[in-house]
């Protein structure tokens, strides 16, 4: 067997992108960052960099959302605490023109959390903020602010946070994920927005309370009640330790 030679290969470089959902005003909501350094100087893209030759890629991405969020990395063996965020490998794109400056490959994640706070820029990143993934998006238009002319998401980053979207979007209808949107206590009525905001539609409630409430350890009470919603109290839930709503309830053909 003939030696291996490091020289016969092209480098590359490993980076991580994070696709960081909320649901914010009844929208489902991304973080995005004006990039400060070329490429893409000027243009919007997901929050992410490169990953360091000390880290492994689950380390690089907790460091990024810490960096641009504040938020821990949630540890999904204990309960979730207030200043963690669900964090899940979403996928990796290596296409070898994806990034202009060198061969690039991105290991993107997926990162949930209750309405968030204002976002804070990081890195080469000088401003950041949240947008509807709807109008982030729209490939008639794409972002911008209102002094701006829209255009795309920088990189191949339109792909990864359309393909993060539909993660979620597909996952609460099996899973637990949609209360990773929520406080540690929440309302039924709460829960049904998530699901609304992610799915883009409206559903029925009294269904919606059926289902969530009639899956054994799905919805756990708190013993509490609030009128936060305005009304009559409404009883509060935490999420139980079921982890599979069975059978799913599936979105809406919309």
């Amino acid at each position: 067997m003939s030696p291996y030679d490091p020289s016969a290969f092209p480098p590359f470089a490993v980076t991580v992108d994070l696709v960081v959902l909320t649901v914010r005003r009844h929208a489902l909501c991304a973080l995005v960052v004006r990039r400060g350094e070329s490429p893409f100087q000027g243009r919007w893209a997901l929050p992410g960099g490169f990953v360091r030759g000390d880290e492994d890629l689950e380390t690089a991405a907790a460091r990024e959302l810490s960096e641009e969020t504040g938020l821990g990395a949630h540890d999904p063996l204990s309960p979730m605490p207030g200043n963690t965020a669900h964090l899940e490998q979403l996928g990796t794109y290596g296409d070898p023109g994806r990034d202009p400056r060198m061969r690039v490959v991105s290991v993107a994640h997926l990162a949930l959390s209750p309405d968030l706070p204002a976002p804070r820029a990081g890195g080469d990143a000088n401003s950041a903020r949240w947008a509807p993934v709807e109008v982030l998006l729209n490939k008639d238009g794409g972002f911008a602010r209102e002094e701006e002319q829209p255009t795309q998401l920088a990189f191949d980053h339109a792909r990864i946070l359309a393909d993060g979207v539909e993660r979620a979007r597909s996952k609460i209808e099996y899973s637990s994920l949609a209360t990773a949107f929520c406080p540690p206590e929440f309302t039924v009525g709460e829960l049904r927005r998530v699901y609304e905001a992610v799915w883009g539609v409206a559903l029925d409630p009294r269904n919606f309370h059926r289902k969530v409430t009639g899956t054994p350890g799905f919805l756990v009470p708190s013993g509490g009640t609030t009128t936060r919603q305005g009304g009559r109290p409404a009883q509060l839930f935490r999420a139980g330790g079921a982890n599979v709503l069975n059978p799913p309830m599936l979105r809406p053909e919309v």
